[in-house]
C-alpha cells in the first residue's frame, strides 16, 4: 500500500482514487479495504512517525469520504485510534485539530455517521483526564460537545432530573477547631487601633449586623447542600432550616460592605493589560480564613444569588419526575416570591 504513504506527502487524494480503482470487487469491497489499509498506515505511524504525520492521513481519509471512495466513519476511527494510543500531552494537539474541523464534522457527509463516535472519543478523554489538574483540556472538551451538538440531542439533557449528589462542598464542620471564633476575640482583646492612613476607606471593613464568626460560616456553607439537592426543600424540618440559614446570609449580604467596583475593574484591567489570565476556580474555596474577603466581592455573591434562582425555578416548577409530595404549601409559596424578589435587589445593589 505504498501509493497511500505517497499521498500523504500531498494534499491531494488522486494516488487514492487511482488505488482504489484499481482494487479488485464491488464499491463495498473496496471501501471496507481501503477502510482497513488507511488504519494499518496509521497503526504503522502511531509506532515510528510524530502528530503531524497523523494529521496528514486523517486529512486524507476526509478527503477520501468526500470523494466517495471510503466509509463516512473512517476519520472517525482513525481519530479514536490516535487518542486511544497517545499520552495526554499529545493528546491535547490533536483534539486542536478536531476543534478547528468542527464545521467538518457537523455537515452532512459526516455528522449522522460521527455523532456518536466523536461523542465516545470525548468521554473517553473525559475519563483520562483529571477535573482538577486538567481543567481547561476538560472545558475545551465541553465546549467542542456544546458547539457540535444541537441543544435538543438527548446525549446532553438531563431527562430524569436527576440532581448531581457527589457535588458536595467540604468545609469545617468542626467547631473545636474553628480560627474564626478565637480571630474576632484575639481582635477584640488587642484592641489595636489603626494609624491614621494606614488603611483607605475602600479597605476598610462596614460594621456588619449579624458577625462574622464560626455560626455563620457553617450556615452558610450548609446552604450548598440544598442547592445539590433541591429535593430536601420539600422535607418540613429541612425547609425550616433552609428559610433560618437563607434569611440570615442574605441579611448579611445586604449589610456588608462590598468592595469597591472601580477599583476591582482596575485591577481587571491592569491584569489583562499584563497579558495575565484571570484565575478561575470550578468549586468555592470554603477556607475560614476567606470568609470576609468572600461577602465582600460581588462575583461570589452574584454566585451565590444566582443558584438561589436556580433553586426557586426548580421548586416552583411543572417537572415531570416530581413525585406527589414534592409540593409547596402557600406559606413556602409566598416566602419564595419574596425572597425571589429580594435575591434581585441585592443582586441589582451588587
Amino acid at each position: 500500500f505504498k501509493m497511500n504513504t505517497q499521498a500523504l506527502a500531498g494534499k491531494t487524494c488522486k494516488p487514492l482514487i487511482a488505488v482504489f480503482n484499481q482494487l479488485p470487487g464491488n464499491e463495498t469491497e473496496k471501501k471496507t479495504t481501503l477502510d482497513q489499509a488507511l488504519r494499518s498506515v496509521l497503526g504503522d505511524q502511531i509506532q515510528k512517525s510524530c502528530c503531524d504525520d497523523y494529521l496528514s492521513l486523517i486529512y486524507q481519509s476526509i478527503n477520501a469520504v468526500t470523494e466517495g471512495i471510503c466509509s463516512a466513519t473512517t476519520p472517525f476511527v482513525l481519530l479514536g485510534d490516535v487518542l486511544d494510543c497517545l499520552p495526554l500531552d499529545l493528546c491535547d494537539k490533536i483534539f486542536s485539530f478536531v476543534e478547528e474541523n468542527v464545521s467538518t464534522w457537523k455537515s452532512s457527509s459526516f455528522y449522522t455517521a460521527g455523532k456518536n463516535y466523536l461523542l465516545r472519543m470525548c468521554n473517553d478523554l473525559l475519563r483520562r483526564l483529571s477535573k482538577s489538574q486538567n481543567t481547561v483540556f476538560c472545558g475545551r472538551i465541553q465546549l467542542f460537545l456544546a458547539r457540535l451538538f444541537p441543544l435538543s440531542e438527548k446525549s446532553g439533557l438531563n431527562l430524569q432530573s436527576q440532581f448531581n449528589l457527589d457535588n458536595i462542598t467540604v468545609f469545617n464542620k468542626n467547631e473545636q477547631e474553628s480560627t474564626l471564633g478565637q480571630k474576632h476575640a484575639d481582635e477584640k482583646e488587642d484592641g489595636m487601633e489603626v494609624e491614621e492612613g494606614e488603611m483607605g476607606e475602600d479597605d476598610a471593613p462596614a460594621p456588619c449586623s449579624i458577625p462574622i464568626d464560626y455560626n455563620l460560616y457553617r450556615k452558610f456553607w450548609t446552604l450548598q447542600d440544598y442547592f445539590r439537592n433541591p429535593l430536601q426543600c420539600y422535607e418540613k424540618i429541612s425547609w425550616i432550616t433552609f428559610v433560618k440559614y437563607s434569611d440570615e446570609t442574605l441579611a448579611v449580604f445586604k449589610s456588608y460592605k462590598l468592595d469597591d467596583m472601580q477599583a476591582s475593574k482596575r485591577k481587571l484591567e491592569e491584569l489583562r493589560a499584563s497579558d495575565g489570565e484571570q484565575v478561575y476556580f470550578a468549586k468555592f474555596l470554603t477556607s475560614e480564613k476567606l470568609m470576609d474577603l468572600q461577602l465582600s466581592d460581588s462575583n461570589f455573591r452574584r454566585h451565590i444569588l444566582v443558584q438561589y434562582l436556580i433553586l426557586f425555578q426548580y421548586l416552583k416548577g411543572q417537572v415531570k419526575f416530581k413525585s406527589s409530595s414534592c409540593a409547596l404549601n402557600d406559606d413556602q409559596t409566598t416566602w419564595i416570591e419574596e425572597t425571589t424578589k429580594l435575591v434581585f435587589q441585592v443582586s441589582s445593589d451588587t
